[in-house]
């Protein structure tokens, strides 16, 4: 329970409005606790009147509408408590949530590489509602309940001490019954949830390699590992729900010997004339009052223990420290970055695997210039340049940009002056006019107006560009027509072209383009190395590609085998020396004669 108090900083927020609730929550009982004792007087005054043939009509007519006023004056207040503890409960499960997307966005790659997307979207969804439940009913009907159980107990006491008494007798058996099934709630939840992240993960990945699926014919082999994963939920649930089945009969079981309690010592006291059936009556109405009470006490502690559960799932994500961030070495004045740079004996090692994938790197990439990086798959090419966007941090050596250390560059600066390219090309569920121009910085627009004041024109120019602009002009809605999840509706080169005019579009200092080329003919491919070598003048350029038609150009080559640049200098240059560089070229030129004949 203790990680629940990691909602007080959010619950301050609105402390004025739960503290309105809360009001409204002692007046609701205050104009509640008195009519058990209006129809106990009421039901006294008609026996009376029924004894002595004297109703006196008036005095009943007046207790039943002094009940009904009271009623309806509970009624408002209970309405009003709803209106503001409900509703806080929605504006915190709204702050939780961004913050926590807010969170795991500053989180590093190596995380995400690490921990199941299923298991995140499980966090972000059933963890943080029942969080919000305990934020909500959570309070509301725990202050309800301690302001009902006390007022009815005060009333009662004042009534008859010797019957309240009796009637508490089972109440020990309460606390008890709570305290020892409110821990296994929590196990099971806990275990319930975590069963759920693998549900949910297994759903996401089936979702997301669907063509594999369909390709593979393995339809029939999806649908029995998910049948069995859910059928593993489903016991967890079964489990969960059998705990929960017997706290509630066994509220209703001790709140019932409270009432058989009172049915016998208060019809004793009737019938020996200590106390009137009015009296009785106005204790059935009181017991009445607490039935509500201790059934709730036993659902809050559902509520408190699912949400403690969740919170504490989700506060191991909060507390989790990106490996990647701005530090007290960042020199935070940084503004700007010109694109110079320098690799210093830049070695590099995955988490979990003890063989480097980088070793002792030195190169010197100058401003303006156009660097190739090749060699064969996975001699480390791709690392390389996830190192410059610090991506990954390196593990020894030094990385620096403009001469001063990467990690010295606040993150956020770095990142915004680089246009980033991946292999795997991932496009959003928007417009192409969003995808195009997600790349640039904050002030990037969103009101639909500034669309009309020259971004429209800069997506176009760099849609011509990455050569994109031609296909554009066919599509229905040209830059307005919606893409599918990671753009299904555009083919594996136009989706290329589409990633190659976003990094574009935000005018970097470096571009970086890893393989990027790979789906686009030669011809096209030519256009677009083009048209971005007079984009890119004075501005760095690193391109990464198996095909030597890309890289024959550049200002300079490296060739990476198994972490160590074993080769560099120009087209020519590498050429004539005849190693890995001439390797690849000579069974190019090959594949080139094969195919035209």
């Amino acid at each position: 329970m203790k990680s629940l108090l990691r909602l007080l900083p959010y619950l301050k927020k609105y402390k004025r409005t739960l503290l309105w609730g809360l009001l409204t929550v002692v007046m609701s009982n205050v104009f509640t606790v008195f009519q058990p004792q209006i129809v106990g007087n009421a039901i006294d005054k008609l026996k009376i009147g029924i004894e002595t043939k004297n109703i006196d009509g008036a005095g009943i007519l007046f207790y039943a509408i002094a009940l009904v006023a009271l009623n309806l004056i509970a009624g408002i207040f209970t309405y009003l408590t709803r209106q503001t503890i409900i509703v806080v409960s929605r504006h915190i499960e709204f702050d939780l949530r961004n913050d926590f997307l807010k969170h795991i966005q500053k989180l590093s790659l190596s995380y995400y590489q690490n921990t199941p997307t299923g298991d995140l979207m499980a966090h972000a969804t059933n963890d943080i509602g029942s969080v919000r439940n305990v934020v909500g009913p959570g309070i509301m009907y725990p202050s309800d309940t301690l302001m009902t159980l006390s007022m009815v107990l005060v009333m009662m006491f004042l009534t008859n001490w010797e019957i309240t008494l009796y009637a508490l007798i089972p109440m020990p058996l309460v606390s008890y019954a709570v305290y020892k099934l409110g821990k296994q709630i929590h196990k099971k939840f806990e275990e319930r949830q975590e069963q759920f992240s693998v549900l949910t993960t297994r759903a996401q990945e089936n979702l997301s390699g669907i063509r594999i699926v369909k390709a593979y014919v393995r339809e029939a082999y999806e649908i029995d590992r998910f049948k069995k994963l859910s059928w593993e939920y489903l016991k967890k649930n079964l489990v969960l729900a059998k705990i929960q089945s017997i706290l509630w009969p066994l509220m209703f079981l001790l709140v019932g010997s409270s009432l058989v309690i009172i049915v016998y010592v208060g019809g004793l006291k009737v019938i020996h004339n200590e106390i009137s059936i009015g009296t009785l009556t106005a204790f059935f109405g009181y017991l009445t009052l607490l039935i509500w009470p201790m059934i709730a006490f036993g659902w809050v502690t559902n509520l408190l223990q699912q949400g403690a559960a969740s919170m504490g799932r989700l506060m191991k994500i909060m507390d989790t420290e990106p490996d990647i961030r701005d530090t007290d070495e960042t020199n935070i004045s940084i503004k700007d970055i010109q694109g110079k740079i320098e690799f210093r004996n830049v070695s590099f090692t995955h988490k979990n695997t003890q063989s480097p994938t980088l070793k002792n790197i030195n190169l010197e990439i100058p401003q303006g210039t156009t660097i190739a990086i090749v060699g064969y798959t996975g001699s480390g090419k791709s690392t390389i340049i996830n190192l410059i966007p610090r991506l990954y941090d390196v593990t020894d050596g030094e990385l620096l940009i403009d001469g001063i250390n990467i990690k010295k560059i606040p993150l956020e600066i770095l990142r915004a002056n680089i246009g980033y390219v991946q292999q795997e090309t991932f496009l959003f569920s928007d417009t192409l006019k969003e995808n195009i121009s997600y790349g640039v910085l904050k002030e990037k627009t969103i009101v639909k107006e500034k669309w009309n004041n020259g971004v429209l024109d800069d997506i176009v120019k760099a849609a011509e560009v990455s050569q994109i602009a031609k296909d554009v002009k066919e599509f229905p809605k040209e830059y307005e027509t919606m893409l599918g999840e990671r753009g299904i509706t555009l083919s594996g080169g136009q989706k290329q072209r589409t990633s190659i005019a976003r990094a574009v579009m935000r005018n970097p200092k470096i571009l970086i383009l890893d393989d990027a080329l790979s789906a686009v003919d030669t011809y096209t491919e030519e256009e677009i190395l083009k048209r971005l070598r007079n984009v890119m003048k004075n501005r760095t350029s690193i391109i990464i590609s198996h095909r030597i038609s890309t890289v024959k150009d550049a200002d300079m080559i490296v060739v990476l085998n198994n972490g160590e640049i074993v080769e560099r200098g120009n087209h020519e240059e590498l050429v004539a020396l005849g190693g890995i560089y001439a390797d690849l070229y000579e069974k190019q030129l090959l594949e080139e004669e094969l195919e035209q004949l």
